[in-house]
């Protein structure tokens, strides 16, 4: 998602993610309210879409959803001036899905109190609070869920449904009446059919969502008749795979009296009725490898790239960056180093400088094309490079020349997390850092200390008095970058 909006120059063009539900197949666990959020807002932005990208896991293409009908009917506009009954709206959102909390938190949630309705929509970023003048909509205000304060108001807001299946009487008694004819057994053993005729919904309800529908849907059927579908050559073994796997899940599971399971192509296109769909529509399909481009397959277009030479930064060679100055040197191709953040490009800036880099900072990849300056940085969340032969274009993102980054397990509140130290080559002697306890020091360099039966590697920290702190290699992500103004002058602390 974040590499396709980078490398787009027109952004009038949505790019539109629909996720996977994050549960294996017959799981027992519903998906996260967030996840249910962004696949209808998607659903709901693709039926007026003309003209966007959509980018969907195979495994998710292949599922079952809801009809296009039910998330239109389904679906509310709410404005200024409108007139609003309570009792009435309270009664929609309950049949929506909504659930009435006493503090609204997260999607699907709504509360009320006197005039005041918090509401928090599928599909929206952010919760709204609703305040009527008697019947009518006075105000609709932004509010941050934390800290339950108002910020911004705004003219209007949409209301998608609560979940991927309807929850009113109508629903539950289709829902009672398919089971039966579909289920074998007695549908009282059943935890799933007693909880939804008591209008509780257990986890997993989402794999029994064809009961809830006289006819589901897939992807394809939001989908305007004129897309292009682009995909991985491997696209119809994975599809195998996934679909294998579901098989197998459900021979494993069928036999449970409690929670008695619909079979896969009740859920799930085959991979034989995935590849007649997508033959429905005009194809990309993107190869890797020397032979990648066959005409006999039809037209096809051979992409000139390289792999990317390996321009990581080694914290213990005699010359850290003696292969990024190599590559920069006889590359012969225009440089764009691409930071996650504007802090970690500030720390990026200040590690290349070190090495006598000094890159320009740019707006982004259309910039960067435009111009001829060479090297350049700018702030994207990309994690893959690129080496555009007939270009001459490199492009070198952070991950590249830090390798892995550390992942932070405790965080002091107030720290600024894009000051965090996440690689060695982040760190040169004499640099103040902050230990997350123990404050201010400076770094000396490492340091191989025998602990019980091993050698282990040691950040050596001064501090004030000249005391000195050995902190583990491992704990790298206590540490974090001094942002005072003088860094020569950093005030130490003490230790103890």
């Amino acid at each position: 998602m974040a590499e396709i909006r980078f490398f787009l120059d027109d952004v009038s063009i949505d790019v539109l993610s629909f996720p996977d539900w994050e549960t294996l197949p017959y799981d027992v666990f519903s998906p996260l309210p967030e996840l249910v959020s962004q696949r209808l807002l998607t659903l709901h932005r693709l039926r007026k879409l003309t003209r966007g990208i959509v980018v969907v896991p195979v495994a998710t293409l292949m599922q079952r959803v809801l009809p296009a009908d039910y998330l239109d009917a389904s679906s509310l506009l709410l404005k200024l001036g409108d007139e609003l009954d309570i009792d009435g709206f309270r009664r929609r959102l309950e049949s929506a899905g909504y659930q009435c909390v006493s503090q609204v938190m997260t999607h699907g949630e709504f509360a009320v109190r006197g005039s005041l309705v918090d509401l928090y929509p599928m599909g929206s970023e952010w919760p709204y609070r609703i305040d009527l003048f008697d019947r009518e909509i006075d105000s609709i205000r932004v509010f941050d869920p934390e800290t339950q304060r108002t910020s911004e108001k705004i003219q209007h807001i949409s209301m998608l449904p609560a979940r991927e299946f309807p929850v009113d009487e109508t629903a539950i008694s289709r829902f009672r009446s398919a089971y039966r004819e579909q289920i074998e057994g007695d549908p009282q053993r059943s935890l799933i059919y007693r909880g939804v005729s008591e209008s509780q919904f257990p986890g997993g309800i989402e794999y029994y969502l064809p009961l809830f529908f006289e006819q589901t849907a897939t992807l394809f059927d939001y989908l305007a008749d004129d897309s292009l579908m682009i995909f991985d050559r491997r696209v119809m073994e994975e599809a195998g795979h996934f679909y294998a796997n579901v098989e197998e899940r459900y021979e494993q599971r069928r036999h449970d009296l409690e929670r008695p399971l619909l079979p896969p192509g009740d859920l799930y296109l085959d991979p034989e009725q995935l590849d007649t769909r997508l033959s429905d529509y005009a194809r990309v399909e993107y190869r890797v490898g020397s032979a990648a481009c066959d005409e006999s397959d039809g037209p096809c277009y051979d992409l000139p790239t390289r792999p990317l030479p390996a321009v990581g930064i080694r914290a213990k060679a005699a010359n850290p960056a003696q292969a990024l100055q190599d590559t920069l040197a006889s590359s012969g191709a225009r440089v764009l180093f691409v930071a996650e953040t504007t802090g970690r490009r500030e720390a990026l800036l200040e590690t290349l400088q070190g090495f006598g880099i000094r890159p320009a900072q740019c707006a982004g990849w259309g910039d960067f094309v435009a111009g001829d300056t060479s090297p350049c940085i700018t702030v994207a969340a990309l994690e893959s490079g690129l080496w555009l032969t007939d270009k001459a274009l490199l492009v070198i993102p952070e991950a590249l020349l830090l390798g892995e980054r550390v992942k932070q397990r405790r965080r002091r509140k107030g720290q600024d997390p894009e000051q965090i130290v996440r690689n060695l080559a982040e760190l040169t002697p004499g640099a103040p850092v902050v230990h997350e306890e123990h404050g201010v020091g400076r770094f000396l360099g490492l340091q191989m200390l025998e602990i019980g039966n091993g050698t282990t590697e040691f950040l050596t920290l001064e501090y004030a008095r000249g005391d000195k702190l050995y902190v583990p290699v491992s704990s790298l992500h206590l540490i974090s970058r001094y942002t005072g103004a003088s860094p020569e002058t950093a005030p130490l602390h003490r230790l103890g």
